[in-house]
């Protein structure tokens, strides 16, 4: 039960129903304060529930040291607020929801059943019985002249006076789900130092030499969406430590990306803002070395086609064969030794992220430098912000989460903190 006090309970508004927002909400409800959530949206936590849709990761196993190490340039902001609520921390959490969770094979932690609707669901009546108010369909417009929040409501425009206001309005990635960024210019002008919102965990296009950037209509039309897998993708931008992975990716309309592209979406992403391009290396058989694919490519092949002979020496054809002969040419595919060299290093040459609101999230937002250590303002106190709309970006799925939890628990904690400092 929220604890007793002479003292009227503060009035803190939630602007964003993501999972910030919400963890938010519980902690300063469970502190004692008085909750309004808004969202401009019918509903709470459509992404959430989108991400969910293939299995949700909450977050993952693996040790606390390399967890920390996925937030990149960010760890050293993010490392005190991860360790306060870590992985471990958030299954014990879903768990307290009814919602048990497992480790898969890949070391990601998923709700026994994958879906996402179950526990928020659990959450939101959670939410209600603690007293949090749900205001849908309210849309936040700003400040009036005397400071008073601003909201498009179902009835009109509506103005709200809290003691705190926590903001979690995410990034700028899916606006269809609220994410649309709309924020940026609001805190800009309020003085708030911010970073620009970029794609995260995105796709890229392709630009292949004497060509507009994209696939052939060839490829475009008989490969777009087929995986391409097993692959290790190698980068090497300058200055700046190598990627290199194995995993699988997608062919798009006009590029690539998938599992193994998002991992490498942000030394890409700035690799072509600093350099106009990033070439990536495919190894398209990592299984075999160097020397055995020369010999089977090589090999005499009599009346068989090139195509049958790599199928049944190789395992190559379909999407694979397809992507080689892109990059190469016809000349180039029948040369045997560019061809072999090709699939174990088939260069391809990115050159533009995909736009932002196709990302699954979005770097840049408010600088850390901004916040104080309670994620409050600096140059509005009482506004405290977490979630996606903050400055950092991790690879998908769990990490991303766990960090918005995270953030949004911080951001309940600071207000809390802050509005009893005031009473004193």
């Amino acid at each position: 039960m929220p604890p007793t006090s002479s003292f009227p309970r503060p009035r803190v508004a939630i602007v964003g129903g993501g999972p910030a927002g919400l963890m938010a909400a519980e902690t300063l409800a469970a502190g004692g304060a008085e909750v309004g959530l808004f969202d401009a949206l019918p509903s709470v936590g459509r992404k959430f529930l989108l991400a969910g849709k293939g299995g949700l990761n909450l977050t993952h196993s693996e040790p606390l040291e390399p967890f920390l190490s996925r937030y990149a340039e960010r760890r050293g902001a993010l490392e005190p607020l991860l360790r306060g609520f870590d992985p471990a921390a958030l299954r014990a959490w879903a768990a307290g929801l009814g919602v048990e969770t497992f480790v898969g094979s890949s070391g990601r932690v998923f709700p026994k059943d994958l879906k996402a609707a179950p526990l928020l669901r659990a959450w939101l009546h959670r939410l209600r019985e603690a007293g949090v108010r749900l205001q849908m369909r309210h849309r936040w417009l700003g400040w009036a002249d005397d400071g008073a929040w601003r909201f498009a409501a179902p009835d009109g425009e509506r103005l709200e006076r809290p003691d705190a206001c926590v903001l979690a309005l995410g990034g700028a990635s899916w606006s269809r789900l609220g994410s649309d960024g709309a924020w940026w210019p609001r805190l800009h002008a309020a003085g708030v130092e911010l970073a620009p919102l970029r794609p995260a965990n995105c796709g890229f296009d392709v630009g292949l030499p004497g060509r507009l950037p994209g696939w052939s209509e060839h490829l475009r039309s008989r490969h777009a969406g087929a995986p391409i897998k097993p692959v290790v993708l190698d980068f090497e931008p300058p200055g700046r430590a190598a990627f290199r992975r194995q995993g699988e990716f997608v062919l798009t309309a006009t590029g690539i990306e998938g599992s193994l592209v998002y991992a490498a979406s942000a030394t890409l992403r700035d690799a072509i803002a600093a350099y106009g391009e990033a070439t990536v290396m495919l190894d398209l058989l990592p299984d075999r070395d160097a020397a055995f694919v020369a010999a089977e490519v090589a090999r005499p092949r009599g009346s068989r086609s090139l195509a049958t002979h790599l199928k049944s020496r190789l395992g190559i054809d379909g999407a694979k064969a397809a992507l080689a002969h892109e990059v190469l040419g016809r000349d180039g595919v029948h040369d045997p030794a560019r061809l072999a060299a090709a699939l174990k290093a088939l260069p391809l040459r990115l050159v533009a992220p995909r736009p932002i609101d196709e990302a699954i999230s979005s770097a840049g937002g408010v600088r850390f430098e901004a916040l104080d250590a309670r994620l409050m303002c600096r140059a509005r106190p009482g506004l405290f912000c977490a979630g996606e709309m903050l400055d950092w970006e991790a690879p998908t799925g769990g990490y991303l989460l766990t960090a918005c939890l995270a953030t949004g628990r911080a951001a309940g904690q600071g207000a809390l903190a802050w509005l009893a400092e005031r009473r004193q």
